[in-house]
């Protein structure tokens, strides 16, 4: 699916009032205080959302460029426009009061595709075997629809028992956002409507497929961008039915929080539970570009006594796992794999966040020890 950039310019006259006689004083029922902006666009549907308010606003009027007659009009200021991929566009909007006075704002922005691909040789590569391990288990995502012999899909918002997904998310999981195709595994974030949240994604589970217990774990994956977009590939402890998290554990292998240039960096972390939620991450940092342009390798190597975190076969971070506290991580855990959008660490999207994003996964293999 093409993705699109929105470049924005917004024009407010604010503090000049229009009417037929421009000799009628200024009344209280004047409108004042008007806002105006793009609120979002589905690139799937291609639609803008367009928001006005003003104090003392009775009705809303929006206008096209040069454009006699409004395209629409309401009481709330809210509007939907069908866009056409390729094209620039100019608004105006016009508050009324009940004076019949209007005050006007206008807003324009160009609709453009962005070509993006990255071909799937480009970067790094992890080797089929290690010396003194054994491949186990794998998925090179090779066909053209997910293998639901170890993989599931969680659906929705997480509500009524854990709404936002514990992080005030703003998705709904839904399973037609994820594609296998090319080669690769993609999950693809969306700004669309549906089951009463603004936005679309999917997370993918081996819960009931595939666990294990120590090992080596390479993911190679070409990752989303913008604000708010917030990737991940994590496991879960096996037993999260029984003791609930945090006292399952957590392995996260990786994450990254989209925005303000946090795309070339990555987070490796562990949450256990010691008398309440504990945590204890590192993170690697590109030396240039970001983790957008090319595939990388996150990997992890788990055993007894420690975790380690890699990218491209370089470790930044290690942790050893042998205190008392830390008895989740001896057990058997399944994968996650997901593209989140909002929430507490990334914050929500604005307005330079582009849709859709997508995460690709290329493979992921689990080595361990040869008996």
């Amino acid at each position: 699916m093409a993705r699109y950039s929105t470049l924005i310019a917004v024009s407010l006259v604010l503090g000049m009032l229009f009417s037929c006689s421009e000799k009628d004083p200024i009344s209280t029922d004047d409108p004042s205080n008007l806002s105006f902006q793009l609120l979002s666009i589905d690139t799937v549907n291609h639609v803008a959302q367009l928001q006005a308010s003003a104090a003392h606003a009775v009705a809303y009027a929006l206008y096209e460029f040069e454009g006699e007659q409004a395209v629409d009009s309401n009481a709330i200021g809210f509007f939907e426009y069908e866009l056409l991929p390729g094209n620039s566009y100019f608004f105006e909007l016009r508050a009324y009061g009940s004076s019949g006075r209007y005050l006007k704002a206008s807003l324009s922005f160009d609709y453009l595709p962005v070509e993006n691909e990255v071909p799937l040789e480009n970067g790094y590569f992890s080797p089929l075997s290690y010396e003194g391990m054994e491949l186990v288990w794998q998925d090179e995502f090779n066909g053209n629809e997910l293998d639901l012999t170890y993989w599931s899909f969680e659906i929705g918002d997480g509500c009524p028992s854990l709404c936002g997904w514990g992080n005030n998310e703003l998705q709904y999981y839904r399973a037609e956002n994820t594609r296998v195709h090319d080669g690769v595994l993609e999950i693809e974030a969306r700004n669309e409507n549906f089951g009463g949240r603004l936005y679309t994604s999917s997370r993918i589970i081996t819960r009931n497929g595939f666990s294990f217990q120590y090992g080596r774990v390479d993911i190679r994956a070409l990752l989303p961008e913008g604000q708010g977009i917030w990737p991940a590939l994590w496991m879960l402890g096996a037993n999260i039915s029984s003791v609930s998290w945090p006292a399952c554990g957590e392995i996260d292998i990786m994450e990254m929080i989209g925005g303000s240039g946090r795309e070339n960096e990555v987070h490796g972390t562990i949450h256990w539970d010691e008398d309440g939620h504990a945590s204890f991450g590192g993170s690697y940092q590109l030396s240039a570009g970001t983790f957008v342009e090319a595939y990388h390798v996150f990997s992890i190597i788990w055993d007894e006594s420690k975790i380690q975190w890699f990218v491209d076969n370089q470790l930044y971070h290690e942790t050893s796992i042998t205190s008392n506290p830390m008895s989740e991580f001896h057990q058997h855990y399944w994968f996650i794999f997901n593209v989140a959008v909002g929430g507490n660490w990334p914050g929500n999207p604005n307005i330079t966040t582009r849709f859709p994003q997508s995460m690709k996964v290329d493979y992921v293999r689990v080595f361990q020890p040869i008996p």
